[in-house]
């Protein structure tokens, strides 16, 4: 909100219908916190504020709010109002917006929008589901190679108006094949007269449309860019994807890798906004995967119960060991996950990441061996031979549990399957089956069980 207006006060201004003042204070106001007091207010009152704004001022915190807001305004205001909303969007919004709302809405949208506009919003539509093509906006800067720098800024400053980004123009032939990008800061360094093929960088970063937006994001990332060319494979500039929309690709696919680390199904929907039952399905499956697999853990102890009834102590141990084990190998496997997703671990490394978290789980063991090692001889003197297999199996433990945490991520990774899978929940369950048979089999080794 502005220094002068909170929450509170644009609300009593609504409240004792101060429509007029209401009105100056929003325009003056950015779009999204515009969009977050609509958020706030109910059905009947939303379309009385959003009715408020000025035509231009509309469109850009139509596309600031939630899909179910844009739905309940898209069915209260009429046809004409709506084609106005629709033509001022950014394409890339309106896709992103039509992509959620259903069927009879959509048609209703792409119904009053011009034909123009309709057929590009349909292109969008027709590309992949998360691809470079489905995030990326047709509003750009484009360029010839004949042109001068003046002839240049003579063209943003006419058509510059409506585009997403200005700073980065790009230069394509007759057939719109890209030919090279030009900033505005190359123009404003170089003399009216200077030709733009002369000035143009052709050592172009690009993406094709069917692209995974994951190694758009990456592509940001790595070239610190503000905008990225979109080309279909005949190398035909067809969009742009700006650095807004990029950061809410990287939250998204955040917020999915989350989820699927917490052994989780991701979600499309905010946690508030999603059902109980659809709460409930998306953890369901894994929780199922694995009670089973636990089952495996109840099996081993079946078949060593013979060593808990000459030795009973021994099945005191075992919280510790598959506990220790579980978080030792959930360390590894965030770390590598986390690697990989920012672009520092790749699966050819996987031997070296082998051989360093091998060395960690080693010093990590001794340390942790010798602290219980210490432990357990105060607490159980005259049982030695015991307290040298926990601390055994222990160090064994661990040690094997950065090593499974730091390879199944990777071995993911080399099957095209999402590492992120390979996270704690599962780790975990694995490292306690391997914990227990270490565990017993040293027991009946080193106390002759």
């Amino acid at each position: 909100m502005q220094e002068n207006f909170n929450m509170e006060e644009l609300m009593d201004l609504l409240f004792t219908r101060q429509f007029r003042k209401l009105k100056d204070v929003l325009t003056e106001m950015n779009e999204v916190d515009i969009a977050t007091f609509i958020e706030e207010l109910d059905s009947e009152k939303t379309v009385v504020v959003f009715r408020m704004l000025p035509k231009e001022l509309a469109s850009d915190v139509f596309a600031c709010l939630e899909v179910d807001k844009q739905e309940h305004i898209i069915n209260s205001i009429t046809d004409y109002e709506l084609g106005t909303i629709v033509d001022d969007l950014f394409v890339d919004d309106a896709v992103d917006m039509l992509e959620e709302l259903p069927a009879n809405v959509v048609k209703r949208v792409l119904k009053n929008a011009r034909p123009d506009t309709r057929k590009l919003i349909n292109q969008f539509l027709n590309y992949p589901e998360n691809s470079a093509g489905s995030i990326m906006t047709a509003e750009y800067v484009g360029l010839k190679q004949s042109m001068t720098v003046e002839q240049a800024f003579a063209y943003i400053r006419k058509n510059g108006v409506d585009k997403e980004t200005i700073y980065t123009c790009y230069v394509m032939d007759a057939k719109r094949r890209l030919e090279g990008v030009v900033t505005v800061k190359d123009l404003l360094m170089n003399p009216y007269e200077e030709i733009i093929g002369n000035i143009m960088d052709t050592r172009v970063i690009k993406a094709f449309t069917t692209e995974d937006q994951e190694e758009v994001a990456d592509s940001f990332q790595k070239y610190d860019l503000l905008s990225l060319p979109v080309v279909d494979h005949e190398e035909r500039l067809v969009g742009i994807v700006t650095v807004d929309d990029v950061v809410d690709v990287m939250e998204q696919e955040a917020t999915e890798d989350f989820e699927k680390m917490a052994a989780m199904l991701p979600s499309e929907k905010p946690y508030l906004k999603t059902g109980v039952f659809q709460l409930a399905k998306n953890r369901i499956a894994w929780l199922l995967i694995l009670m089973i697999s636990s089952m495996i853990t109840g099996g081993i102890l079946a078949k060593y119960e013979a060593a808990f009834a000459v030795i009973p102590l021994l099945v005191t141990f075992i919280p510790m060991l598959t506990d220790t084990g579980g978080n030792a190998g959930s360390q590894s496997s965030t770390m590598i996950i986390r690697g990989m997703a920012v672009g520092e671990i790749e699966p050819g490394d996987l031997f070296k990441v082998l051989w360093k978290e091998l060395r960690v789980g080693i010093i990590v063991g001794a340390i942790l061996g010798f602290v219980n090692y210490v432990r357990l001889v105060i607490l159980y003197p005259g049982k030695e031979m015991l307290c040298l297999t926990v601390v055994l199996s222990l160090m064994v433990t661990v040690v094997i549990a950065k090593t499974i945490g730091c390879v199944l991520p990777i071995a993911a990774k080399v099957f095209h399957m999402d590492p992120a899978i390979m996270a704690a929940p599962l780790i975990t369950t694995i490292v306690d089956a391997v914990s227990l048979i270490i565990y017993f089999q040293l027991a009946c080794s080193l106390l002759g069980l």
